[in-house]
C-alpha cells in the first residue's frame, strides 16, 4: 500500500542525477510557461510537438527513470481516456431538422457542412471537430500537468520560491507583500507531502483491517469512504495546527525566500545559455508554425 510513495507527482526527489537538477530555477519556470501558454490558440501539429518534445525532454533528462515513469504512464494513460470520451461525444450541434433555403442555393464549400465523419462505430461517430477536440484536449492535460511536475520533482521548493519571487519583484514595488506571499507559498510546499503522508497511512490502516468493500454493500462502503475523508480532513488540520503552533513560537517571524534558499554546489552557464537560446528559438517557431 506504499503505491503513493512510488508516485512523486508534485512533490522535489533528492539527488544529484540529471543536467535538469542544474539548470537555474528562473528558466525552469520560463519553460514551464512555454509548455503552459504556447498550445493556447495553437494548431494540432505544434500541440503534438509540445508533447514529443516534453517526452523527449523526460527521457534525456538524466534522472533515473524510477523517479518519473509511473507518473508518467499514469498520466499517459488519463490523457488518452479523456482524449478518447472527448473524441466520442458530439462536438457540434446537430443540423437542424428543417432547412431554411435549398442546399442548391448555397455553395459547394458550405452545403458539404463544417466537419467530415472520420468513423462510425455505432451509435457513436468521430467527426473532424470532435477529433480536434479529443486531441486539444489529451495534449492539453500531458503537457500542462507533466510539465509541472517535472519542475517540481527536480527543483526543491525554497528554489521555485526563490524563482518566483525573482519574477514578480517588481510588484513589491507596488507595495504587494512578496516576501510574506513567497513564504506562504513555501510552507504549502511543504505541506503537499504530509497531506500525502496522511492519506498512505490511512489507507494502510485499511489494509491491514482487511476491509472488503464488496462484503460492507453499498452504504456502508459509502458510510467507510466518508468516514475515512472525515479523519483525513481532522489529521490534516491538526497538522496545520501543529505547524501554526510551531511558527508562533518562533516569534512568528517571516522571512524571504533567498533566506532558505541553498547556496548551488555546480553553476552550469553554458547549460543555462543553451536553455535560454532554446527558449528563444522556441518561441520563434511557435510564432512561424504555431498557429491555428
Amino acid at each position: 500500500m506504499d503505491w503513493l510513495r512510488q508516485i512523486p507527482m508534485g512533490q522535489f526527489v533528492d539527488g544529484r542525477e540529471g543536467w535538469l537538477r542544474r539548470l537555474d530555477a528562473r528558466l525552469k519556470l520560463a519553460w514551464s510557461l512555454v509548455f503552459l501558454l504556447t498550445p493556447v490558440l495553437a494548431g494540432p501539429l505544434w500541440r503534438v510537438a509540445l508533447v514529443l518534445g516534453l517526452l523527449l525532454l523526460t527521457l534525456s533528462c538524466g534522472m533515473p527513470s524510477r523517479i518519473w515513469w509511473r507518473s508518467l504512464l499514469v498520466l499517459t494513460l488519463l490523457a488518452l481516456a479523456v482524449g478518447t470520451l472527448s473524441m466520442l461525444l458530439p462536438a457540434a450541434d446537430p443540423a437542424a431538422a428543417l432547412g431554411l433555403r435549398d442546399p442548391q442555393e448555397l455553395p459547394d464549400a458550405l452545403s458539404q457542412g463544417p466537419s467530415w465523419v472520420v468513423f462510425e462505430l455505432g451509435p457513436l461517430s468521430v467527426d473532424r471537430a470532435s477529433l480536434l477536440l479529443g486531441l486539444r484536449t489529451s495534449t492539453l492535460i500531458f503537457t500542462v500537468i507533466h510539465s509541472i511536475n517535472l519542475v517540481l520533482i527536480s527543483t526543491p521548493p525554497e528554489d521555485l520560491v526563490w524563482a518566483l519571487s525573482w519574477w514578480f519583484a517588481p510588484l513589491s514595488r507596488l507595495g504587494l507583500p512578496m516576501e510574506r506571499l513567497g513564504f506562504q507559498l513555501l510552507l504549502a510546499l511543504r505541506f503537499l507531502p504530509l497531506v500525502q503522508e496522511e492519506l498512505q497511512n490511512l489507507l494502510r490502516s485499511l489494509a491491514s483491517r482487511a476491509v472488503n468493500l464488496r462484503r460492507l454493500g453499498f452504504k456502508a462502503s459509502f458510510g467507510l469512504v466518508l468516514a475515512v475523508g472525515e479523519r483525513l480532513l481532522a489529521n490534516i488540520l491538526l497538522r496545520a495546527e501543529q505547524g501554526a503552533d510551531a511558527l508562533v513560537a518562533r516569534g512568528g517571524m517571516v522571512s524571504g525566500p533567498a533566506g532558505f534558499r541553498l547556496p548551488e554546489e555546480q553553476p552550469a552557464p553554458l547549460l543555462n545559455a543553451l536553455a535560454v537560446l532554446s527558449l528563444l528559438a522556441v518561441l520563434g517557431l511557435r510564432t512561424r508554425y504555431g498557429a491555428m
